[in-house]
């Protein structure tokens, strides 16, 4: 499955083929995107392609979703990403994937349980469900979720661009975005529970969730 957009091998560098030649699957793409440091963005808000990632050696959610979906495409994968839309407007991009018709992810994240997922999920909603209670830190809870295909975007440079692809951005912001309503007891519980995790451990992500068997690692 091609769109007319996709770029063939002379369009990359020796360096970005021999990654892509070495991340053949998500796994290898989502551990590869462990070993570059979080893009904290500490120069201010960037959104960049997958050249520019790796030329900078660094990524947030939505660079590591970029940087998924221009390898996995050479490797027969559409470049579907999701967004997940948050209370406090600190919203999480996946890339996704589906294997023998269930739903995964690849993702980068500051929080070990907001990775990427293994193929186990029936539909996309259960897919980010999956993410619902490490999503509650004391200002973020999920209030809804969207799919897109890049495609969409017709011949927008997402891929190699050295400039912010702030188009994508804005159009995972601007697609309908499916409601998801989950309990207050559910949002309280978990809450309680991060916030005792934080006083106790400061500086670590909590990862103490029963569906760690899903995270793809």
């Amino acid at each position: 499955m091609n769109d007319a957009t996709t770029p063939d091998r002379s369009q990359f560098t020796a360096a970005e083929w021999r990654l892509i030649e070495s991340c053949r699957s998500p796994l290898a793409v989502q551990r590869y995107l462990m070993t570059i440091p979080y893009n904290r963005e500490l120069r201010g808000a960037t959104q960049h392609s997958f050249r520019r990632v790796l030329r900078e050696n660094r990524a947030h959610c939505l660079e590591g979703a970029l940087v998924a979906a221009t390898i996995l495409e050479q490797h027969g994968y559409p470049p579907l990403l999701a967004s997940i839309e948050s209370q406090d407007h600190l919203d999480h991009v996946l890339f996704l994937y589906q294997a023998r018709g269930k739903w995964g992810a690849v993702a980068r994240s500051r929080d070990i349980a907001l990775h990427g997922r293994k193929p186990v999920f029936r539909t996309v909603r259960d897919l980010v469900m999956s993410y619902y209670d490490a999503y509650i830190d004391g200002s973020g809870r999920i209030t809804g979720y969207a799919a897109t295909n890049l495609w969409e975007l017709g011949d927008y440079d997402w891929r190699f661009s050295m400039r912010n692809v702030k188009k994508v951005e804005r159009h995972l912001q601007d697609i309908p975005h499916r409601a998801i309503r989950g309990s207050q007891s559910r949002y309280d519980r978990a809450l309680r529970r991060y916030v005792e995790f934080h006083r106790r451990h400061p500086d670590r992500s909590p990862d103490y969730f029963p569906n760690r068997h899903t995270w793809l690692r």
